[in-house]
């Protein structure tokens, strides 16, 4: 195993077993730095929250390039007794996180040691990716305006992918999200007397079966796009009608046209279903991530 070999498994062992949460990666942030400074890298922490940006010039082009990774976790707990299992419990770097780390270190460290470009690289490291805020909150603090750059790099793992291969296209390649949340509110009572209520689980059975002719029925058939719901919740019991049901769930997309086609049909089919039964529904729906374009010329 050569040197950096075992730095990279270094790195990702330690930065696996300290997941954190997203806006709260503080000791990521400071290991991150460490490694950084002890590469020869110019390194501002804090951007964005938590997030952090190393420079690394070599000549006087004025070029410059980023190259982007995350840092957050999920909030899963780790089985298992090897070494470098989670020691926060409850948080996780199932996500592959931690190795986006350490191969954006390891980046740092060839080119700091080696050079062999004229320009500028800035080694970007994300918080928040998890929840879709990270890339805004370091926008709104002037990423890209105090550490300019004429292209962004990011990869994401994909377990399953032959190993060895990168796997891109120009174009879109990766789905916005949106996510909604249905809060159907009836008249519960006693399910010996369904008679005497305005039952959500009714009307929002229905709202799930109609938010499937969406995409079949109502999205052009050349644009692909998905609406699913992921979860249903009650204020019932085993034998009483609840008075509300809430369902969420979320849509992807690639264009902007389809997203706002696909929130105003959600919205539609929930209100006429819910006043054909009754009920009243209020409908929160929200646009998490933007979806990833590629620039054919930097692909």
């Amino acid at each position: 195993m050569t040197d950096l070999d075992s730095r990279l498994r270094a790195w990702r062992h330690d930065l696996h077993r300290r997941p954190e949460p997203a806006f709260a990666e503080h000791a990521t942030s400071a290991y991150l730095a460490e490694a950084l400074e002890a590469a020869g890298l110019d390194v501002v922490t804090g951007v964005g929250g938590t997030g952090v940006v190393a420079s690394l010039t070599r000549g006087g082009t004025g070029r410059a390039v980023g190259l982007r990774a995350d840092m957050d976790c999920l909030p899963i707990d780790e089985p298992g007794t090897h070494a470098h299992v989670s020691r926060n419990p409850g948080f996780m770097h199932a996500c592959g996180h931690d190795g986006h780390m350490a191969m954006l270190l390891g980046a740092a460290a060839v080119l700091a040691a080696e050079g062999g470009f004229d320009g500028t690289v800035r080694f970007v490291f994300q918080p928040a990716e998890e929840p879709g805020r990270g890339a805004r909150a370091m926008l709104d603090d002037g990423l890209l305006a105090r550490f300019p750059v004429q292209a962004m790099y990011g990869l994401h793992n994909w377990p399953g992918a032959p190993a060895g291969h990168f796997l891109t296209r120009a174009g879109s390649i990766m789905a916005g999200e949106d996510n909604f949340e249905i809060r159907i509110r009836g008249r519960g009572g006693h399910a010996a007397r369904p008679h005497m209520v305005v039952d959500p689980i009714v009307v929002g059975a229905e709202i799930v079966l109609a938010l499937q002719t969406v995409v079949a029925r109502n999205v052009d058939p050349a644009q692909p796009a998905v609406v699913s719901c992921t979860d249903i919740s009650t204020d019932g019991a085993r034998n009483a009608i609840p008075g509300e049901v809430v369902i969420r769930g979320d849509t992807r997309s690639f264009d902007p046209a389809v997203a706002a086609l696909l929130e105003e049909r959600v919205r539609r089919l929930c209100e006429g279903i819910s006043a054909a039964h009754g009920a009243t529904c209020a409908v929160t729906y929200t646009h998490e991530f933007a979806p990833t374009v590629n620039d054919p010329a930097c692909v």
